[in-house]
């Protein structure tokens, strides 16, 4: 399993970005996928979880502000992030499940992780 992130960056407050993340070694379309991101000093949250059906899942804080969806075709999931704040400054991480089926948004039960990408938010 590999996955890859991109897109990450620095924008000022209320700004956008879009993440992306290219997986390969495993078959993309049968899986939910996740983003997560950890702050330095802090646990990993789940931010976004989709469904292998494109079904999204939020943490409560970005909910409204942030979309994941998923292109089956190209084996990628995206993470849409709009009015950006300060707190959502962190490193953001794809993550593939262990198991096929509805999934737990604990990090446990995500094996596969990619490198990570860089979001900085500045005021």
């Amino acid at each position: 399993v590999q996955l890859v992130e991109s897109g990450g960056g620095s924008v000022q407050a209320g700004g956008s970005l879009r993440l992306s993340c290219a997986a390969s070694g495993f078959p993309f379309s049968l899986y939910s996928m996740g983003w997560f991101r950890r702050v330095p000093g802090k646990e990993r949250e789940a931010v976004a979880i989709i469904s292998e059906l494109g079904r999204p899942r939020y943490t409560d804080s970005v909910q409204g502000r942030f979309t994941i969806s998923r292109d089956n075709a190209k084996n990628t999931i995206f993470l849409q992030m709009n009015s950006l704040k300060v707190e959502d400054t962190a490193m953001y991480y794809c993550a593939a499940p262990r198991n096929r089926g509805y999934v737990s948004t604990h990090p446990d039960y995500f094996p596969y992780w990619g490198q990570g990408t860089q979001v900085t938010v500045s005021s």
